[in-house]
């Protein structure tokens, strides 16, 4: 499925007219550049590829309202060989469906994309609508893209790839009602047919990932494929044990998921999920206890395939570091949490950074803790001054707590209530939304986007005290061996953190005053970072923007080397851009998947003067904004 943008349509032929500068069914990658430099026919004779870049596009505006109101790229793949030829690439946006459309099931029928279903597997229905249709997510979320050596998926004719996508939450039911937060995660299994010749990718089937075994998912949002090749998801804003009596959104959540508004059970969800993919299309999940109940965003496990870097993304938020005890296996190891010594607070300040560790644990051990242990079991939680020596005074969530563990359950506090307990020990918790973390292996730095700089980052409640944009920032950070922890201990890896500062071309700009468009930070910048990907063959780091600053939110690609910040795609105003995954080489083909979510999604200081005309087109171009799409950017050549 394509969106309707005639630019899309036009980019899709210009690539599709060029697919034999592709590598054939048999041939080689270096064959397939020999073809698209005019070489010879010997892989001697071959030019060799020096640099990639990207051409930028313009931001949209409302001269042409109907970019604004759909997935624009505009953008172009430049290749630069050694015998000084340029070889150009359109690129365009291909969408696999709008959430809300029935798509193949794999057995002759169809299910819902991005549908909704309770713990016994059956679909949730929206009882404000008449006529009480299955609720469907508005806000596809993390993805990766993967393959299997013997897939065994029926109706493929070239190769057999397979896409994990996450749904983070449906932003609202029929009547109008917020439903954030109140329907359990979907997660889905996509077979995806690659068209050997030209790499493009069509839906075969959609397998909707039976997550009862886990207790459902709680607002899964970023994600990353790991190292050996399953789907590593997230869980978000972990819900409050110590005042669940009082939380409706999570009796909302229990109620939906369980029919029984008591029955979940707040330490079962704020974990981190891995899914595997099996050769038939479809997939099992499995929580790991053992990786810290925080804000999880968008896990990055290093080359080492032990060492997992931990986005956080909450208020009075904190970097978190998990070092696996076996290769390629979460579900036992060693949790830190960082302490940032400030050595500069102008453009978004810098750090060393040293580590305090938190436990070890399996994940077997604190599903046991969480299935039989309530807050009160674990420590003593006021929220005003007991005036009592015995209560450790901490910042939680944009306000202050005083707290005091109760003896023998500091395991427990670790675990199950990982962001009080961080700052128990003495952990930086002053980051405000820490959101995707990525690694640029070769030079052994870790990029980690922080979406907002304001509250707890600049006033000192958790150890941190800079100045910086509300428009947010990318920071850098060194990844070294030879770490010890605060013990003393040496660190079992080789990819630990040891600083963090901005990078100089990725600090957003705040504006005194709105534009004529209605921006509240510079157009030409990033603002609010989130997703963000390396590509190693690329040397680029994509960038997606989560503003509530930007009219329309914006993909971005920054070389390292150049450090060239260029605009690659413009997501529907009032989306989100989501979902992002570089995959260097999926059978000889490059890809950047790529997702929105709730387009339309209107804020008036931000969308004031563009609302009237955009929605009705968005409407019309998105199910009555009930929909958002899950898709690819098309045109990549391969990079081998």
């Amino acid at each position: 499925m394509t969106e309707s943008l005639d630019l899309s349509r036009r980019s899709i032929l210009k690539f599709l007219s060029s697919a034999p500068l592709l590598p054939l069914a048999g041939g080689s990658a270096t064959a397939a550049l020999l073809s698209a430099c005019g070489g010879g026919d010997t892989a001697a004779q071959a030019p060799q590829l020096l640099s990639v870049t990207f051409t930028g596009m313009a931001a949209p505006s409302l001269a042409n309202a109907a970019a604004m109101a759909t997935t624009t790229v505009g953008s172009t793949l430049n290749l630069t060989y050694s015998d000084g030829k340029t070889q150009p690439y359109s690129l365009a946006y291909q969408t696999f469906f709008i959430t809300g459309a029935n798509v193949p099931n794999g057995s002759g029928g169809t299910i819902l994309a991005g549908g909704y279903y309770d713990i016994n597997n059956q679909p949730i229905v929206d009882k404000t609508d008449a006529g009480r249709r299955q609720f469907f997510s508005d806000c596809p979320d993390g993805t990766s893209l993967l393959k299997l050596a013997a897939p065994t998926v029926p109706g493929v004719k070239g190769n057999t790839v397979f896409a994990v996508v996450q749904f983070e939450y449906a932003t609202r039911n029929v009547k109008g009602d917020s439903m954030y937060g109140m329907l359990p995660s979907p997660i889905a299994v996509l077979t995806l047919d690659q068209d050997k010749t030209t790499g493009a990718l069509s839906l075969v089937k959609y397998h909707n990932v039976n997550t009862a075994g886990v207790n459902g998912l709680w607002i899964t949002c970023g994600a990353s494929r790991s190292p050996w090749n399953t789907h590593l998801s997230s869980e978000e804003y972990e819900p409050d044990a110590t005042s669940i009596a009082t939380n409706t959104q999570f009796a909302n959540f229990s109620t939906n998921l369980f029919g029984d508004a008591t029955r979940a059970n707040p330490y079962h969800y704020g974990h981190m999920p891995e899914i595997t993919v099996n050769p038939d299309g479809t997939g099992s999940i499995k929580k790991h206890y053992c990786m810290g109940r925080i804000s999880h965003e968008l896990v990055q496990v290093m080359p080492d395939e032990r060492t997992a870097l931990m986005g956080d993304d909450a208020t009075n938020g904190g970097l978190f570091m998990f070092v696996a005890d076996k290769a390629q296996d979460l579900s036992s190891g060693t949790l830190y949490v960082a302490k940032w010594t400030q050595k500069t607070a102008e453009n978004g300040g810098s750090a060393t950074l040293s580590w305090i560790k938190l436990g070890s644990a399996t994940s077997a051990e604190i599903k046991a803790l969480a299935d039989s242990l309530k807050a009160a079991d674990i420590l003593s939680v006021k929220t005003s001054d007991p005036s009592d020596a015995t209560y450790t005074k901490i910042p939680f969530s944009g306000k202050t707590n005083w707290i005091k563990i109760v003896p023998g359950k500091e395991k427990a506090a670790a675990f199950l209530e990982t962001h009080r307990y961080a700052a128990f020990k003495g952990g930086s918790m002053g980051f405000t939304k820490m959101e995707g973390t990525t690694v640029n292996a070769k030079d052994k730095i870790a990029y980690s986007a922080m979406s907002y700089i304001n509250g707890a980052m600049k006033d000192g409640s958790g150890g941190i005290k800079i100045q910086g944009p509300s428009a947010g920032i990318v920071y850098a950070l060194n990844l070294k061996a030879g770490q010890v922890d605060d013990t003393g201990a040496a660190i079992n890896s080789e990819w630990v953190p040891v600083d963090m500062a901005a990078v100089p071309a990725l600090v957003g700009e705040d504006l005194a005053t709105p534009d004529a468009l209605g921006n509240l930070a510079n157009p030409d910048k990033i603002a609010n970072p989130d997703n963000i990907k390396f590509s190693e063959k690329l040397r680029t780091l994509f960038i997606g923007e989560d503003s509530g600053l930007h009219v329309n939110n914006f993909l971005w690609a920054y070389n390292v080397d150049t450090k060239a910040l260029t605009r690659v795609l413009s997501t529907p105003a009032g989306a989100e851009s989501t979902g992002l995954h570089a995959v260097d080489d999926m059978n000889g083909f490059a890809y950047i998947m790529s997702n929105f979510q709730h387009p339309g999604d209107w804020e008036a200081a931000l969308h004031g003067k563009v609302q009237p005309t955009l929605d009705p087109l968005i409407r019309a171009n998105y199910r009555d904004r009930f929909g958002a799409a899950v898709g690819y950017l098309t045109g990549f050549p391969t990079l081998n």
